[in-house]
């Protein structure tokens, strides 16, 4: 049955990237419907990339938003909210992810909380640091996904990368426990955002590979939040590498 759905499909043409070949070998889907399902997830994450810019742009640029959460009380408890709804989100998501128009309700709103969070990190921040951080986070993304999709059209499956990159990830979380409660630096941080970039660069890889080989078309929310996530955490440890470089 493999075989019949691949001889089938190869004859397809692959409208998107104009050639006959499948998105990857062992497809057995029309490349169609798996473009169409490729470019909804893009296209969500291009919406979240430019509202988290415009709340981000926001954030920076009136200052008043600032001064009310950094130096009142009631200021500090908006922050610390800002900080956990992303958290706070994920949970809803879980459940109602294929119910529209909940699901993307419940991502605006995801969405808008982590742009707010990243708005305050950057107001801190200066701006030709900030545009580095930007410009960096931009060129790997674009290369790591163009090297995926390459990969893929090549055979190469990067499944593998899942169990290792959770490993890194479980590291990073304790390392910055142990940051909150033992300073160790500038040095540490600066070792800790490195490892980061390059923890998050392999999951841009990971996510990628996921989308175009096993996501399922009902879970275009869980994917777009994961890219969305890779990107904006890459950005986030650049800044902090660049930030302390600055200075």
């Amino acid at each position: 049955m493999s075989n019949m759905w691949n001889r089938t499909f190869s004859t397809k043409s692959d409208l998107e990237s104009g050639s006959t070949e499948l998105l990857y070998p062992t497809m057995i889907e029309s490349p169609d419907l798996r473009w169409s399902f490729i470019r909804k997830i893009y296209t969500i994450v291009a919406v979240q990339l430019l509202l988290t810019a415009a709340v981000g742009a926001v954030v920076v640029s009136y200052h008043p938003i600032v001064t009310f959460l950094t130096t009142t009380r009631g200021g500090f408890a908006c922050y610390i909210l800002i900080i956990f709804t992303p958290f706070i989100m994920l949970c809803p998501l879980s459940c109602y992810y294929q119910r529209h128009p909940v699901n993307y309700v419940l991502l605006g709103i995801f969405t808008i909380a982590l742009a707010l969070a990243i708005g305050l990190s950057c107001a801190f921040t200066s701006g030709k640091v900030v545009l580095e951080a930007v410009i960096l986070t931009a060129v790997v993304v674009v290369s790591l996904t163009l090297f995926t999709f390459w990969a893929a059209r090549r055979g190469y499956d990067f499944d593998f990368l899942g169990p290792f990159l959770f490993g890194a990830i479980m590291v990073l979380m304790v390392f910055s426990i142990i940051q909150i409660f033992f300073p160790l630096g500038k040095i540490s941080v600066m070792i800790y955002a490195g490892l980061a970039a390059i923890v998050f660069c392999g999951y841009i890889v990971y996510d990628t590979d996921n989308l175009i080989k096993r996501y399922t078309y009902d879970e275009y929310i869980w994917a777009a939040v994961a890219l969305y996530l890779d990107i904006i955490n890459l950005f986030t440890t650049l800044l902090t590498l660049l930030r302390i470089a600055d200075r």
